[in-house]
């Protein structure tokens, strides 16, 4: 099927803190759909030429740069992490938090040159990596999938890098922000492959039917 008949796509996290704002965000814009079978990966729009495809957060930028999809909500943190160069259409007043290096409340480290030679875990380190390069830094990068904070309990790590937005969770651990590397919120992106800008088939307070 050529592009010029294909339905439109919006990829967006198929679970996470992001999707149901991402979902509230369409509602807003006048988007309707059925979404009672959340196991379908694929949801058609009944008001817009316009399909939601649910994915991993990490996958969407690479969605919409290969042009698999039009457009992705994802965050600034992603973007970030996998260095990809998207088209942000707008940023989105959801999803606000920062990457923050945090260390132990007793630890002797009080200043970013406190971490030259430290070990630092996270589940960012693309982001950490040139950040600690901007900075000239040498620190150990530890990987790290999830539960960053404990790795400091089990000595894994002297420090982590890793988002926050309450800092509730830093501080069930003990642990308190050093520094921010980044601010992030979540933004609207599109492809350079999409057919059609974003808001010329999608506008607020206007009636839509889908294509045939």
């Amino acid at each position: 099927m050529s592009n010029k008949f294909r339905r439109h796509r919006l990829a967006i996290q198929s679970s996470g803190r992001l999707r149901e704002d991402s979902l509230e965000y369409m509602g807003s814009l006048g988007a309707e759909f059925s979404l009672a079978d959340d196991r379908r990966l694929i949801q058609a729009c009944q008001s817009f030429n316009l399909d939601i495809i649910s994915v991993r957060h990490s996958d969407i930028p690479r969605y919409v740069a290969s042009g698999a999809a039009d457009y992705g909500i994802c965050g600034i943190n992603v973007l970030a992490e996998l260095n990809i160069t998207a088209k942000v259409i707008t940023t989105l007043p959801f999803g606000f938090c920062k990457l923050v290096i945090a260390v132990p409340e007793s630890s002797s480290m009080q200043t970013i040159a406190d971490l030259e030679g430290e070990r630092i875990a996270t589940a960012y380190p693309g982001s950490l990596e040139r950040w600690l390069q901007d900075q000239n830094i040498h620190a150990a990068i530890i990987p790290i999938r999830g539960s960053v904070e404990v790795s400091v309990e089990l000595n894994l790590a002297d420090a982590i890098c890793d988002l926050t937005q309450s800092g509730r969770t830093l501080k069930a651990h003990q642990l308190i922000p050093l520094v921010t590397i980044l601010e992030s919120q979540a933004v609207l992106i599109q492809s350079p492959h999409a057919s059609k800008p974003f808001f010329e088939l999608i506008e607020k307070n206007k009636s839509y039917v889908v294509e045939k």
